[in-house]
């Protein structure tokens, strides 16, 4: 890809520092996605977001998408199929990984980008060791293996849905810092079930700042163990 030289050197300690999905594979194929020298306007079934850098407020509107825009295209997925999220590159290993889906009331575009109390957690991993300081966390399997693969609940209903990927790193104590991206799917197959209250979640605000999940010292906070903020993974079951 050819792009202007002195943007890539504009962008370079924002990606040597951070990272964003750029592209996802489903049923083997793969999906590119956006990234941040790419044309505006790209063909891509991600939204397409302006940087890559952290945001740091959880009321900040752009913990939802990373300030992206709807996308040109969406991809096709059965649910009970994985859905990759591929990164190009992931600097830190501690924090969680949290996996939403937002229903769409109808087609993609202006209509559809993640307004209100629909968002709900299809999958995450927090600290699944014993030492805060290790790579034990969900963002420690990232940095190692570039990607993050989840299942669509098998019996969710069909429609159209937005995914989002949240990598929350919180190698700096009390200074938590999100990364998300939105991707469109098209959810096909025999379900039809919908995740109930209890589990749905406006992004932003889907906990307080003060939240322990995103407020943390894991170095001199004496913590062993660590529950994401957003409450429960929704298992697919009405």
């Amino acid at each position: 890809m050819r792009f202007n030289a002195i943007a890539a050197v504009a962008l370079a300690p924002l990606v040597a520092g951070h990272g964003a999905v750029t592209s996802y594979t489903i049923g083997g194929t793969t999906y590119p996605g956006y990234e941040g020298f790419s044309p505006t306007g790209a063909d891509t079934i991600q939204f397409q977001w302006p940087d890559y850098n952290p945001t740091m407020e959880v009321s900040d509107p752009k913990m939802r998408c990373n300030g992206g825009t709807s996308a040109t295209l969406s991809a096709p997925v059965t649910a009970g199929e994985n859905i990759t999220a591929v990164w190009k590159q992931w600097t830190h290993a501690q924090g969680p990984v949290m996996v939403w889906m937002y229903k769409c009331d109808g087609d993609f575009g202006a209509s559809c980008e993640g307004d209100g109390q629909g968002w709900f957690k299809i999958d995450q991993m927090g600290l699944f060791g014993t030492d805060p300081g290790s790579e034990d966390w969900g963002t420690g399997i990232v940095l190692k293996t570039l990607e993050w693969s989840s299942k669509v609940p098998t019996n969710l209903a069909p429609g159209n849905y937005l995914i989002r990927h949240e990598l929350l790193a919180l190698h700096q104590a009390n200074t938590p810092q999100f990364y998300a991206e939105c991707a469109q799917v098209v959810v096909s197959g025999s379900g039809t079930a919908s995740p109930p209250s209890d589990k749905l979640f406006s992004i932003p605000t889907y906990a307080p700042q003060d939240d322990p999940g995103i407020m943390v010292d894991i170095y001199q906070g004496g913590l062993t163990s660590y529950s994401p903020p957003g409450g429960d993974v929704w298992e697919g079951f009405e």
